[in-house]
């Protein structure tokens, strides 16, 4: 028996955990680890150079020491190991895309979290019966930033698939929705006999050619225009949807697992991921915030277990499925067919 007083401690730092939500935020909105991986600074000199009042400077720059998103040595501040990886813009590294959009549109969403709880009804532009991808796939500058957000949550989930799965067994693969083209391009660069196409609507082609092109992938990489729910998926021996799946409501899951099964040969795999909730649903936390997230979004996405997707999978006519982890909190389901 525990004879410690029970204490609210736990409960008023996620309570108050926006605090240093958004001091992160902010950090990464005004480039401060950018900065600093070009040369730590002292207060002073970073004050003056990222613009900061006099008075809120200190407090910032110190918070996010106490929070371990900075170094401070004699008086000198500087970005730790992993900010300096993956929260500089100048590196490939970089997944802090997905942090300026949870910056500029999900926070201000998630206030109206108890209103989507009561109604069951997005809180996003989708509210006000705007169609956010129409109007984000008709806006280039806003659908590059959106796709290369994309590429930043997934980047580390890409390169755990291109190293795990048994590639030598195939000869070519499908993505549905491949954003910039990160999961395809990683596939291509770790299996050299490989070729793969981007399948997504026309407007997402020329910011994937970029990406491929500038990774000189093109020889064994393309893109093919066309709608996963309006059109075929294209024929291959692998069908992939990273970061898809959960976007949609239950039949819409259903009905893509059934295209990707007549897309493929025998023996052929569909691989899907996202952050996949552990089927007692009491781990998960990311995972089962996602499916929030999705309600705040989505008209009807989800985010589900690995023995849902299983099931779901064997009723498309998968003949085996299984769970398999990747990093972080995504994992990966592959459907044998």
């Amino acid at each position: 028996m525990n004879d410690e007083p029970l204490a609210p401690d736990q409960i008023m730092q996620l309570g108050m955990g926006f605090w240093a939500s958004k001091t992160l935020l902010s950090a990464v909105e005004i480039e401060l680890f950018t900065e600093l991986a070009k040369h730590p600074e002292d207060l002073n000199a970073l004050q003056r150079r990222m613009g900061l009042h006099p008075r809120s400077a200190r407090d910032f720059l110190d918070s996010l020491v106490s929070l371990g998103m900075l170094e401070r040595e004699n008086g000198i501040y500087r970005n730790t190991p992993e900010t300096d990886l993956f929260l500089d813009k100048n590196k490939p590294s970089y997944i802090g895309g997905i942090l300026e959009m949870a910056n500029h549109r999900l926070y201000p969403f998630w206030a109206h979290l108890t209103e989507a709880l009561r109604t069951g009804l997005p809180q996003s532009e989708s509210k006000n019966d705007v169609d956010f991808f129409g109007i984000l796939y008709a806006d280039p500058v806003r659908l590059k930033e959106f796709l290369k957000a994309m590429t930043g949550v997934s980047h580390g989930a890409n390169m755990a698939i291109a190293a795990k799965f048994p590639w030598k067994d195939y000869k070519n693969f499908v993505d549905l929705g491949p954003a910039q083209g990160d999961l395809v391009a990683q596939i291509a660069l770790q299996n050299p006999h490989l070729k793969g196409i981007g399948f997504d609507l026309p407007p997402v082609e020329p910011v994937f050619e970029e990406y491929i092109n500038d990774l000189n992938l093109a020889d064994r990489v393309s893109f093919l225009g066309g709608s996963f729910f309006e059109d075929p998926i294209p024929k291959a021996d692998i069908v992939l949807m990273g970061h898809i799946l959960h976007d949609w409501n239950l039949e819409e899951k259903k009905l893509l697992l059934a295209k990707a099964y007549e897309a493929l040969p025998d023996g052929g795999a569909v691989i899907v991921y996202d952050a996949i909730i552990d089927d007692d649903r009491r781990e998960s936390a990311f995972g089962l915030l996602m499916s929030l997230n999705m309600l705040i979004e989505t008209s009807g996405g989800f985010d589900y277990t690995g023995a849902d997707c299983v099931s779901w999978m064997k009723k498309a006519g998968f003949k085996e499925a299984r769970v398999e982890h990747l990093v972080g909190p995504d994992s990966m389901v592959i459907g044998i067919k």
